[in-house]
């Protein structure tokens, strides 16, 4: 027996009124997904608990059996454990994020823009962060803050302060605040707060005057002018996985948030050449890698992030794509393989969250979840959407999917 996970990060969505006042999944032409869906258990999780900030750090550590209420720590630790940083007791962790802010005099009115910068190519982001630590002003502020950079390929970034007090500080997720002003959105709460925000401001500063942004701009492309900070948190640790549920496995994804769960759970972190945590991503890679991994271990997750970015971009058409290549380029490539190999097996799909097209905002409501089971029809009779998850088993708890997944 194989066991599969299936998280298209964002997907669930409420209705939208481009769509005729439906969702992507009611919209979206899935017919592998809605097929297992009629033939197997079709339900509603909520997997952000009450009282925790909606996104992908709480619901993903809960659909891996890690409860929030005890393990959550914030979201950077678990991104920098996926770039094998061993945070220190006294260590805090930050994301850091390229992104897009308006041209506004006054740096406290400019808006949020883009919270990836508009799109960045492999490298882009690592170039302009790796350049701002060169800058003698700029290297000044971060030697004085005991501050150090992980920079990825992509706009996501790791920042480590050492001997750091963070208590009572609170930061704004970039993707939840598009459209406000850094003044609404600025860091907050503590001492702390005013070294994170000279960071920003000289960032923003030395960042604007940037060849490259000169270049993005003259081709009608938002520039990479800021950084923000965001996602802070202290040293996490995890239950083990196969400890938990006596199997091991494999994660599959290209953002780091679910590898830093999969490296803290025991589980092996998969990289696929090519795979971006956009809608264009390569899908076929991704499916190569899962089922590989399927063949070493019982377990795979695979993850995909282009739902979830399209909802951020206010993407319609590109949200509905990506729910589609889903069920087109993963979903079925991988049932079918595992018919072929003569695997029985069972998938569990879902949303982590759902990510809310109008506004770009995350949401921490329940999500519509469906088991697979390739042995047995269970009969739900109805497609994979909101509404209809909501008209079966509802679990008021995101870590009791594991054990739902393993039942036998």
């Amino acid at each position: 027996m194989k066991y599969i996970l299936v998280i298209g990060d964002g997907m669930a969505d409420n209705p939208v009124a481009e769509l005729g006042d439906r969702t992507p999944l009611e919209v979206a032409e899935k017919p592998h997904i809605d097929a297992m869906a009629r033939a197997g258990t079709l339900g509603s999780v909520q997997n952000v608990p009450e009282g925790f900030p909606p996104g992908s750090d709480t619901a993903i550590m809960s659909i891996f059996g890690c409860a929030p209420q005890k393990y959550y720590a914030g979201r950077a630790p678990l991104e920098a454990a996926a770039q094998g940083i061993a945070l220190q007791s006294g260590d805090a962790a930050f994301r850091c994020n390229n992104i897009a802010l308006s041209d506004e005099a006054d740096f406290d009115a400019r808006r949020i823009l883009s919270h990836c910068a508009g799109g960045l190519e492999d490298g882009q982001g690592r170039m302009l962060v790796e350049w701002l630590f060169r800058q003698p002003e700029f290297a000044a502020l971060v030697q004085e803050a005991k501050m150090s950079l992980s920079p990825t390929e992509s706009y996501r970034h790791i920042f480590v302060q050492r001997n750091a007090d963070i208590r009572g500080l609170h930061l704004y997720p970039p993707h939840d605040n598009l459209g406000k002003t850094v003044r609404e959105t600025a860091p907050e709460g503590c001492a702390e707060a005013e070294t994170l925000y000279r960071l920003l401001k000289k960032a923003n500063e030395l960042l604007e005057a940037h060849p490259f942004n000169q270049a993005r701009r003259s081709e009608g492309k938002l520039p990479a002018n800021a950084i923000w900070f965001w996602a802070e948190g202290t040293a996490a640790k995890m239950p083990n996985f196969a400890e938990a549920y006596g199997h091991d496995g494999a994660v599959i994804t290209a953002v780091p948030l679910c590898h830093g769960i999969a490296a803290l759970c025991g589980l092996e972190m998969v990289t696929v050449p090519g795979a971006t945590g956009e809608v264009i991503t390569n899908y076929e890679g991704k499916v190569e890698a899962t089922l590989r991994a399927l063949e070493k271990y019982d377990f795979a997750a695979v993850h995909l992030e282009g739902p979830d970015e399209c909802s951020h971009a206010g993407d319609v058409p590109g949200k509905v794509q990506a729910i589609e290549w889903l069920d087109s380029r993963v979903v079925a490539p991988i049932a079918r393989s595992l018919r072929e190999r003569g695997e029985d097996f069972r998938m569990l799909i879902l949303s982590d969250h759902k990510t809310f097209l109008t506004g770009g905002a995350h949401g921490g409501d329940s999500v519509p979840f469906l088991l697979y089971d390739s042995r047995r029809d269970s009969g739900s009779g109805l497609g994979y959407t909101e509404e209809n998850g909501a008209k079966g088993p509802f679990l008021p708890d995101g870590t009791m999917l594991m054990p739902l997944l393993f039942e036998t």
